[in-house]
């Protein structure tokens, strides 16, 4: 058998298996190459330290968390030339194995642990790490076990469309040649078009039918409203999603804005008075779409994907449960030599097991002696805690990894909704409530939605080492390294950020100088209403339970459904047109099927430029807009830069911008198929 590394994926790799085939790796099992080395984990840990306190930092003081996995493969492939020896590809899966533990860690963090500081609730250094590491810890374990059945036994059937614009940045960066000239130049053109957007201001970022005449009164007096956001990245994500499951996202969408946004505007227009789960005097009168979607229908759809969840985990138990079995957990795959395959190694069954037992034990020690005040009932509160962190983590991991192998995002927000209104009910009712319940809960929906982001950042990890070849016990080794470090930077950037801006106005942080941070502040809203026995909009989480139910009776995927109704119409609607345009290009060959392939795989090298040249472009317009709106930055270092780098053209208001980017984005669109096309039948050529 040969086990020298190819230079490009195989014909198979996105596509399902045909019956008897095999998926091989760039890198083959029997391969020998360098892989977690002291290069690897060094630059690993540094990414990890650095993107975790710049996500954090830039996160919550311009309210935009940007994507660290694409950008840290870039620089793993850059860096990598620079040594005498050149990094191998299974290094540069490892670094952005550790350096991406930060995006995901600081995603569970600053949705939660800054309602701690709004709240007024007392909070250090050792209970943010400790949140941050037990939720990471708990999402690298419940997903382990499950990493055969979403990576291997279902190739080709979920798209996953981050791992594949990460894979072919790793690949082409190993390959170079043709593959790379395409990978690149899609990137330079998407990461202007983006830049364009997100720091000029040379046009709208989001079209909407209000600026075209007579719609915009659809939009005011019937609350429906067309849009789509125009980034060259969110087109990419729609093109590798495909047009199946991207039309099953817009559809629960298209019934949120369409049909739910209108249907509850009309019946409240009526309304002398607020209409809960919406407080402090706010009509429905008066609403925009937008508000009635973020008031009421919203709701709906974290119903319909907490049903959607159950659903999956009920149509899935054989599977749980055998991931779970006992000889799942302590056998392994075998290959011809009656040895394990490097490719299909996971970590020891035995560590997960005792690393579960061992969390769970911290977990009840830190909520029974670091959280909850001493009294009677104290025991039965902290094993509460110590359930609801690890039946939800456990039961919403596989939401989680469905969630991102199919549309690339992972609602945790709403999960962790979920997951605080149970944990304050349950709470309530052992007794607990005011300041003591709030901070408790809190940090169990800390762990969960940490537990939930890294479980949805691993298997997007585990898939592009599926790919490309690399071991999945070191995969899974290093994501904890970089867990443990993400979590130190997160807990004292979060610290820091309190001091010199602060999360709540007070004496010290005017009101114009405190973070946004926007999902912290509503989760510390839920939290205080649920502590104070409001009512919980039990009504719109069962509609969306019943929406769920039906779509899953008739055949319909219920998790893409219920995401695209919770997600904002303007992501969901360029999935489709991005699906729509791959399913353009696949036909453009007719029946040819070397060509389609060829066509098939420029494309998805052309849409993972752009989302790769959009993440990057991402993070370079975010630290341009903190350098340039950040009085303190602009005070020491002088109003002359931050000026320069916050000027831009000013388009970005009324109708003609969003009819120029309307424009622009047709322009794009055209782009993508027209290149799309060009090859002469060989991948990327």
């Amino acid at each position: 058998m040969d086990d020298s590394p190819t230079k490009s994926l195989p014909e198979n790799a996105y596509r399902p298996l045909k019956p008897g085939e095999t998926y091989a790796p760039i890198v083959p099992a029997g391969s020998a190459m360098e892989e977690f080395t002291p290069r690897s984990v060094t630059l690993g840990i540094v990414m990890a330290a650095v993107f975790s306190a710049a996500a954090a930092f830039l996160g919550l003081k311009v309210g935009q968390v940007f994507e660290a996995a694409i950008p840290i493969a870039i620089l793993a492939v850059g860096i990598g030339y620079a040594f005498k020896r050149r990094s191998t590809v299974l290094e540069n899966v490892i670094v952005q194995s550790v350096g991406a533990a930060s995006g995901l860690v600081v995603a569970g963090a600053i949705f939660t642990l800054p309602a701690l500081f709004i709240l007024d609730l007392p909070v250090d250094l050792f209970k943010l790490f400790l949140v941050s590491l037990l939720g990471g810890a708990l999402g690298i374990a419940f997903l382990v076990p499950l990493r055969r059945h979403f990576v291997k036994e279902m190739h080709g059937e979920f798209p996953f469309p981050e791992a594949t614009a990460t894979t072919e940045v790793l690949v082409a960066g190993e390959a170079g040649g043709q593959q790379a000239k395409v990978l690149v130049a899609a990137a330079l053109i998407g990461g202007a078009f983006d830049f364009l957007i997100l720091h000029l201001s040379a046009f709208a970022e989001v079209f909407t039918t209000r600026s075209v005449w007579l719609l915009d009164r659809v939009a005011e007096r019937s609350k429906i409203v067309f849009k789509v956001d125009v980034l060259s990245s969110v087109l990419g994500l729609g093109y590798i999603i495909g047009l199946k499951y991207s039309a099953v996202i817009c559809a629960g969408s298209f019934l949120s804005w369409f049909l739910l946004v209108p249907l509850v505007a009309h019946f409240g227009a009526g309304a002398t008075s607020s209409i809960p789960p919406v407080t402090g005097g706010a009509l429905i009168s008066g609403m925009s779409a937008e508000a009635v979607f973020r008031g009421y229908v919203r709701h709906i759809g974290i119903g319909a994907i907490a049903a959607a969840g159950i659903l999956g985990i009920l149509r899935s138990w054989r599977v749980i449960a055998k991931a779970f079995s006992f000889k799942a957990l302590f056998g392994a795959a075998k290959s011809a030599s009656g040895e394990a395959e490097r490719t299909d190694r996971d970590l020891p069954m035995k560590v997960i097991v005792g690393g579960l037992v061992t969390v769970a034990l911290v977990a009840w020690v830190f909520f029974r002696f670091g959280v909850l005040d001493p009294s009677p009932r104290v025991t039965t509160q902290s094993l509460i805690a110590l359930l609801v962190v690890v039946v939800i983590s456990f039961l919403f991991t596989s939401v989680a990894a469905r969630a991102i192998a199919t549309v690339g995002t992972n609602p945790v927000s709403g999960m962790t909704l979920m997951t605080l209104i149970l944990t304050s009910l349950f709470l309530v009712e052992a007794g607990l409530s005011g300041k003591a319940g709030m901070l408790a809960a809190l940090l169990i929906g800390g762990v969960v939605c940490t537990a939930l982001s890294m479980a949805g950042g691993l298997i997007t990890d585990l898939k592009v080492g599926y790919w490309i070849g690399a071991t999945p016990a070191v995969q899974e080794r290093s994501k904890f390294l970089g867990t443990i470090v993400a979590a130190l930077s997160v807990g004292s950037v979060l610290l820091l950020l309190d001091k010199v801006y602060g999360f709540a106005p007070g004496p010290d942080h005017p009101a114009g100088q405190v973070l946004a941070a926007p999902q912290a502040n509503a989760m510390a809203a839920v939290i205080k209403t649920l502590m104070s026995a409001e009512p919980v909009p039990w009504l719109l989480y069962g509609t969306g339970a019943l929406i769920a139910v039906s779509m899953q009776m008739i055949g319909v995927p219920a998790l893409a459904f219920a995401l695209g109704m919770y997600i904002p119409l303007e992501l969901n609607t360029p999935l489709l047109v991005g699906g729509f345009i791959a399913h353009l290009v696949a036909k453009s060959a007719g029946k040819d099927e070397k060509l389609a392939s060829a066509r098939n795989s420029r494309g998805i090298l052309i849409a993972s430029g752009f989302i790769a040249g959009g993440a990057v472009m991402g993070v370079v317009a975010t630290v341009f807009k903190f350098l340039a709106t950040d009085e303190k930055v602009a005070g020491a270092i002088g109003t002359g830069i931050p000026r320069l780098l916050g000027w831009n053209f000013g388009f970005a208001e009324g109708k003609g911008p969003e009819l120029l980017a309307l424009g622009a984005y047709v322009l794009l669109a055209i782009y993508v198929y027209w290149d799309a096309r060009r090859t002469n039948g060989e991948a990327g050529g």
